[in-house]
């Protein structure tokens, strides 16, 4: 076998740092995207680009002929949709596609891109490391329980079948190529554009998505096959994030305070409109339960094993802010 690596969900944020990481690298690639899928974020990549959708068995298998290694970081990424269950089985279905498509090609190792959705915040704020795990009955929304239940069909599948997969799962990724944008990307640009007058307490783990995907190569490399490994940051109040955007952007920091009590009707209002007009509302009630927590991770086991870094999430911040002006985003 060449050293050929595939990609699903390459036309995305991860997945499109990941590529670079990978050729950089020295890799053959082999990318699949939707067809319906932008392909801003592939240009100038040295790849072959295969149509495949992540729930198609027969293009996977095709796609997959002669593949060394196997990276599935696609995933529907969203905290709402008018049908919550299509979330669920996009990230389940996908992901036992993918790795049944992936064994039966023979790949040598698999990379999974699970997330910190499945692991569970301690209630003191204190990070959380990869045996704090969520169920499918105590993770909160569609996304994080579909990605618990996902995470878990590998698990099972390294067990059983002797699936050679290896998973790690990223925080909160930031930076540039956040082409949709991701939940997160959203608050940047909004925050940017001084469209955020107040903030919640809570708080997220930040990383460079470059950093991201740099340890994804590292789990390649030097991962325990079964192991899961936390591709973390920085720990970052929430008010402390937004500040640092407007800061950045020339914008007045938020100094109000709000609970999150109040925030509920608005949500459950923003839900009930975009069930009408399709679009994803800004604040979700999941959201707001997710907020309850301080979501802060540890990446000990990463930095330890793989020998997995990050740099400090301002400087993650810069390179989103500069990419989202460079492509219109702050306009």
């Amino acid at each position: 076998m060449s050293d050929l690596a595939f990609v699903t969900g390459a036309s995305g944020f991860v997945g499109s740092a990941l590529a670079r990481v990978l050729a950089e690298r020295g890799f053959a690639l082999r990318l699949a995207v939707r067809a319906a899928s932008r392909r801003d974020n592939l240009e100038g990549l040295a790849a072959e680009i295969v149509i495949a959708d992540m729930r198609d068995d027969v293009a996977l298998s095709k796609a997959m002929t002669g593949a060394r290694y196997v990276f599935h970081v696609a995933a529907d990424y969203r905290l709402w949709a008018r049908d919550p269950s299509e979330i669920v089985r996009n990230n389940v279905e996908g992901t036992r596609a993918v790795m049944q498509a992936a064994r039966a090609a023979g790949a040598e190792k698999i990379v999974y891109t699970s997330s910190v959705a499945t692991l569970k915040p301690h209630d003191d704020g204190t990070p959380a490391d990869e045996t704090s795990r969520h169920t499918a009955v105590s993770a909160i929304g569609a996304y994080k329980q579909s990605k618990v239940v996902a995470e878990r069909l590998v698990e099972r599948m390294v067990a059983e079948e002797g699936l050679p997969a290896v998973i790690v799962s990223p925080s909160t990724p930031i930076g540039p190529r956040d082409i949709k944008p991701t939940p997160t990307g959203r608050v940047i640009v909004e925050a940017a554009l001084g469209r955020i007058p107040a903030f919640v307490d809570t708080g997220l783990n930040l990383v460079h998505v470059d950093d991201v995907a740099a340890g994804h190569l590292l789990a390649l490399e030097r991962g325990r096959i079964g192991e899961n490994y936390i591709l973390g940051g920085q720990d970052v109040a929430f008010r402390d994030m937004v500040g640092a955007i407007a800061e950045l952007a020339g914008k007045r920091a938020p100094t109000v305070g709000l609970p999150r009590g109040p925030l509920y009707p608005l949500a459950y209002a923003a839900e009930a409109a975009a069930r009408l007009t399709g679009k994803e509302p800004f604040i979700t009630v999941d959201a707001l339960k997710m907020a309850k927590y301080r979501m802060f991770f540890s990446s000990a086991k990463a930095e330890r094993e793989l020998g997995y870094k990050a740099r400090p999430y301002r400087g993650a911040l810069v390179d989103a802010l500069a990419w989202f002006r460079m492509a219109g985003y702050l306009t």
